[in-house]
């Protein structure tokens, strides 16, 4: 499987990387650690208590035996008392054999010196001191033992045959050792045993003890508490527990000392296993926490990663794209909010450049009915409306309103004049407000009444304002009252607002077109009246001049210089003398001449012409400056 490790670039996803592997290590570390530390002291306690229950065991045990052997002789001594000639007397073969397996050998010790073998050798221990023969004598069980050559161990077993009557002999008993400490199999597991006696002296051992051994186990045995201590051998440490069979009382013998040693190997063998195998369990901890990580800092990531290209595709402009995030979590939820945010931010940016090129188109228009079309062609751009219809009212209120009706498609605009609407009753359902939304099915007020019809649901009125003044309403109908959206009326007040200032800008420029007509009117007649026979001359010859030039199909602009060369066409006469201008009489040469110079008057006073143009030129110039500085 490949793992993708691009994300790591980050510096949040080295971070957090970082972060989940020290968060997830060190614990295991640690924890690992400390189990390691309390279980191998519990181990070794646990060693410690069951060593120390075992030696009991097998002193306690060892002791049942003596006891079970005391009894033995006891049945034996009642077998003499009751036999006429104990000299004679022999164990039947089967109560023989039996005792065989615990006894190596039994004898009768007389009271002269003599030792009568019932079987087994006939092996007389050392002579015993008077303390030894008064425990006889008193009815108790003695035990020696002595060690012969290449250090066998003997131990023998003895009791008086009559305390009433001691000339009757001594039962003496050499024990068998095998029985005594038992088969080395019953031994708990990997346990080995030593028997001590009171001198230090190594009675049984399971396996070869070193020679130090005696003083170790003296020294510490002196100073331990708890019964333990340890010991080495070969290389091997081991963990000792002993207990002592005080036979002092039952048998005369101070005590025998059992050992039982367990190598610390074996006590610390799971631990050992569990350091073998701890290096591979850190391992693959290490790399299931390094999969685990990698797994859900790229489920972190990947969101981040989508919601950062999304973003620099924001800042491209391209509110179209998406983000796609699935992981269930508030990243998910953070992705949903960013693409809502991509939609209005693209619905917004697409608004403000339709209005932008809707602002640039009706106000570089000087004419009404151009920035009225442009303005129900366009709106329909970002407008979802089913219905548009603009009135404008006569600025004078000298002329019926017109009413522009139009369904956002192209050159399908239909223009009705001579509309009845109310002025006032129009003032007095807006009432100075921004925007009127109106429902269709409740009383629809006059003014909307013959732009009903059964399928507009609700309607929605931006009254338009210049100088203060109610210009006219922009009505939009909607079939699904449900899809009017305050965001999109608050782009279409902007956008009548500037509908207010491109028909103001119309107004104006009409209003300096008349101005200007008025001075070329102003002009003419002046020269016209300054002799009465030529009084309406230039109008005259300007009506003629039109006629033909309309007859030869002149454009627009070309009957408009027609109409002012008509209107001046004479102005030069201003600076002819009324002397010569009005003369009845055949003009002479001089002021023939004088007459032939007025058309070069004409054209230097056509400056004057020129000057006016220049005023309206800068003044309507002036005012778009003004406008499209708003716009910026």
């Amino acid at each position: 499987m490949k793992i993708e490790l691009t994300f790591l670039r980050s510096n949040v996803a080295r971070r957090i990387f970082t972060l989940f592997i020290f968060c997830a290590l060190v614990p295991i570390l640690a924890m690992a650690i400390i189990s390691f530390i309390q279980v191998r002291k519990q181990l070794y306690e646990q060693s410690q208590r069951r060593l120390h229950q075992s030696s009991k065991a097998m002193g306690m045990s060892i002791f049942e035996r003596l006891s079970f052997l005391e009894n033995e002789l006891k049945i034996f001594s009642s077998s003499l008392n009751s036999s006429p000639h104990a000299s004679t007397y022999r164990p039947t073969e089967e109560y023989r054999k039996r005792l065989n397996q615990r006894f190596k050998g039994l004898s009768l010790l007389t009271d002269a010196g003599k030792c009568i073998p019932f079987f087994g050798p006939a092996e007389q221990p050392t002579e015993q001191s008077e303390e030894e023969r008064q425990h006889l004598r008193s009815g108790k069980t003695l035990i020696v033992s002595r060690f012969g050559e290449n250090n066998p161990l003997h131990i023998y077993m003895m009791r008086i045959v009559d305390p009433h009557n001691s000339k009757k002999g001594i039962l003496c008993g050499e024990i068998n050792c095998t029985y005594l400490w038992g088969s080395p199999a019953l031994l708990p597991t990997m346990t080995e045993l030593c028997i001590l006696d009171d001198s230090n002296h190594v009675m049984y051992s399971s396996i070869p003890l070193p020679s130090s051994f005696h003083e170790t186990s003296a020294l510490q045995t002196r100073h331990s508490q708890l019964r333990q201590f340890t010991w080495k051998y070969e290389d091997k440490e081991y963990l000792a527990s002993f207990w002592d069979i005080f036979l002092k009382f039952n048998f005369f013998y101070p005590k025998w000392r059992v050992i039982l040693s367990v190598s610390k190997d074996h006590i610390f063998a799971p631990i050992n296993y569990f350091k073998k195998i701890f290096p591979l369990v850190i391992l693959l901890s290490f790399w299931v926490v390094l999969l685990l990580s990698i797994i859900q800092i790229r489920r972190t990531m990947l969101p981040l990663e989508k919601l950062k290209d999304g973003t620099q595709r924001i800042a491209m402009r391209d509110f179209e794209s998406r983000v796609t995030v699935t992981s269930g979590d508030e990243f998910e939820e953070l992705g949903e909010s960013f693409n809502t945010m991509a939609k209005q931010l693209g619905r917004q940016f697409n608004a403000l450049t339709t209005m932008s090129e809707i602002d640039r188109a009706i106000l570089s228009a000087l004419d009404t009915d151009k920035i009225v079309g442009t303005v129900i062609t366009r709106m329909h751009d970002f407008f979802s409306y089913d219905f548009v219809s603009i009135i404008l009212f006569d600025s004078k209120d000298e002329n019926p309103a017109r009413r522009y009706v139009g369904s956002g498609k192209p050159d399908v605009i239909k223009i009705e004049d001579n509309i009845d609407v109310s002025h006032e009753a129009v003032e007095k359902f807006i009432e100075g407000r921004e925007t009127v939304l109106i429902n269709a099915k409740r009383n629809l007020p006059p003014v909307l009444a013959p732009l009903d019809n059964n399928e507009i649901n609700s309607f929605a009125v931006l009254p338009l304002f210049i100088k203060q003044r109610l210009a006219g309403i922009i009505t939009l109908g909607f079939l699904d009252s449900s899809a009017i959206d305050q965001e999109d009326l608050h782009h279409a007040r902007q956008l009548a607002d500037q509908v207010a200032v491109a028909l103001s800008n119309a107004q104006l420029i009409e209003e300096l077109d008349l101005l200007n007509w008025g001075t070329l009117t102003a002009l003419a007649r002046t020269v016209d009246a300054k002799s009465p026979w030529t009084a309406g001359h230039s109008e005259r010859v300007t009506q003629i001049a039109l006629k033909i030039g309309q007859f030869l199909g002149f454009s627009s602009n070309e009957l408009e210089n027609l109409h002012r060369g008509a209107l001046l066409h004479d102005i030069g006469k201003i600076g002819v003398p009324m002397n010569v201008l009005d003369k009845t009489d055949n003009l002479t040469n001089e002021e023939r001449e004088i007459i032939q110079e007025h058309p070069a008057h004409g054209s230097a006073n056509t400056a004057t012409h020129r000057c006016i143009c220049s005023y309206n030129t800068h003044s309507i110039t002036a005012s778009r400056a003004f406008q499209w500085q708003r716009l910026s």
